[in-house]
């Protein structure tokens, strides 16, 4: 039974970027500087660049490509609704929620501030260059005041045929308080875009397990006309953002839990090893919420009161290791096409990266679905993607594990400040270990 298991969706997508880099190099070789060249095959002459390279696998790239977009707007809008439904009840449940939120959305913006500038100082996309077929302009952009105002959107269902994801996630903000303050009516609607919800995941999940052919033909592509030469490039591109990784998980989490608590760091980082492993093996926010609560309360001393709020909310808007993502592949794909980006574009990357955020789900390959909203916002080609969503697989289990990490530092930050924390239990080196026990790991994974 174990041999006649199918391969796991990484293992798939690496077996599809080494196959599209393999064919790619090869068709470059066979290629070598002529204009077009015949492949022989059974009956037939096939012109190796018009028709696999310009037709074939063109095709099936840019239609990944355009399924990664279709899921932008539906995606945010309905998980955000019901983020913020989720977000009723009492006063202590507000103040809850703003310190909470307030907590998430500033680790992020360092996450991401990180990101540009340990990408800007590094480079990995110079040295390289590649044309678009896409046109975007390079317009002069609003100011700050502007920007603000333009969060707010005049005409919503504009806002969502025009995929402007700012005023797009402030109407899916007002809409859940509202649907929360509703009473029955509210519940059911509530009820609703939860059922929605479940059937857009669905569709990321049809679309990720479709990713290794789309990588295959984004793949070939690239280095049909790049060559190897995109390897050092990529091999940057991956380095720069597991450092970034590393760095916020390391430190910047520490360091504020130091800060803001008190608490000892270590004990902190040594008690997450086994959330973080697991969370590396499911890349999914979600799926470790039932081994995230187990820790915070078991382990790190939080009350269920309190973990019960924070974790599955950060499950939802706390997506640091995606904005680190975000963050170094705008930069990369903007130096590898030789667009100069504004300080401007900088904090508006910033701004949208961390908004985003809140609406982007806790399930594997969704990132690379808000980095399309990213580009577009600031005028990049969304077929920049293709450069860097090969290792972006690899890269979604580190992100995994930096952000339920950062949900429990934000859990104790909480739970300290409302005198929900057993701080006895946190510095208990044996402590959930008993309970550890009880908890089925395998079957956890398994669902």
């Amino acid at each position: 039974m174990q041999n006649n298991k199918k391969l796991s969706l990484t293992s798939r997508i690496v077996i599809g970027m080494v196959a599209g880099i393999v064919l790619g190099a090869l068709f470059q070789w066979l290629l070598a500087g002529q204009e077009e060249r015949m492949l022989p095959l059974y009956l037939f002459d096939l012109p190796i660049k018009a028709f696999f390279i310009d037709g074939l696998f063109h095709i099936g790239g840019q239609i990944f490509i355009a399924s990664l977009q279709m899921l932008v707007v539906p995606l945010v809008f309905i998980s955000l609704v019901c983020g913020t439904t989720s977000l009723s009840d009492t006063s202590t449940l507000g103040r809850l929620g703003a310190k909470s939120i307030g907590l998430y959305l500033f680790t992020t913006a360092v996450a991401i501030t990180l990101a540009i500038t340990a990408a800007l100082l590094i480079g990995p996309g110079h040295g390289v260059e590649m044309h678009s077929d896409a046109s975007f302009s390079t317009a002069e952009a609003p100011g700050l005041a502007q920007v603000i105002i333009n969060m707010f959107p005049r005409n919503p269902i504009n806002a969502m045929a025009e995929g402007n994801m700012l005023q797009i996630i402030i109407f899916a903000v007002l809409f859940g308080i509202a649907t929360a303050m509703s009473g029955k009516t509210g519940e059911r609607i509530a009820d609703l875009f939860q059922d929605l919800n479940t059937i857009v995941m669905k569709l990321v999940t049809i679309l990720m397990n479709l990713a290794p052919y789309g990588v295959f033909c984004l793949m070939v592509r690239v280095f049909s006309t790049m060559g190897l030469d995109m390897f050092s490039s990529l091999a940057a591109y991956f380095f720069v953002v597991l450092g970034v990784l590393l760095v916020h998980g390391f430190l910047t989490y520490p360091v504020l839990l130091k800060l803001l608590t008190g608490l000892n760091p270590i004990i902190f980082l040594r008690k997450m090893r086994d959330a973080a492993l697991f969370a590396f093996s499911t890349s999914s926010s979600n799926a470790t919420i039932p081994v995230t609560l187990e820790t915070v309360t078991k382990k790190l001393g939080v009350k269920n009161s309190i973990g019960s709020f924070t974790v599955p909310l950060g499950a939802t808007i706390n997506m640091d290791g995606t904005a680190i993502m975000q963050g170094v592949a705008t930069v990369f794909i903007a130096q590898v096409f030789g667009v100069d980006l504004s300080l401007t574009d900088y904090l508006m990357v910033v701004l949208t990266a961390t908004l985003a955020s809140v609406g982007t789900a806790g399930v594997p390959g969704v990132g690379l679905i808000m980095l399309a909203m990213v580009l577009q916002q600031v005028g990049l080609p969304v077929e920049g993607i293709a450069l860097i969503i090969g290792v972006d697989r690899l890269l979604d289990m580190t992100r995994t594990s930096v952000n339920i990490t950062g949900d429990s530092m934000v859990s104790c930050v909480i739970a300290k400040s409302e005198k929900q924390l057993d701080e006895a239990v946190f510095n208990d080196p044996n402590a959930g270990r008993k309970e550890e026990e009880s908890v089925d790991f395998k079957h956890l994974h398994n669902s």
